[in-house]
């Protein structure tokens, strides 16, 4: 199960300045790896580059009340 998933995702290696592997570290002690912290921050710059469907979601902008508007909104401008 496990090679079959990350048969299907792309390695990179990213290199960070001081104070974004500072930031990653504090993240990764909130419970947050590293590769999705990655991921969720490459999904909110390259919104508008992704083909054929919607801007993805990061999950990041969760809320339960009701008169806020959806995270779908963040990124509305961005669908070409």
């Amino acid at each position: 199960m496990y090679f079959g998933c990350m048969a299907q995702k792309l390695s990179t290696t990213v290199r960070l300045d001081e104070e974004d592997a500072e930031a990653l570290a504090r993240a990764r002690a909130d419970g947050l790896s590293a590769s999705e912290l990655i991921r969720q921050g490459l999904r909110v710059v390259a919104a508008k580059y992704y083909r054929g469907r919607r801007p993805p979601t990061t999950g990041l902008f969760v809320s339960t009340a009701p008169k806020l508007g959806d995270e779908a909104e963040l990124f509305k401008d961005l669908e070409e």
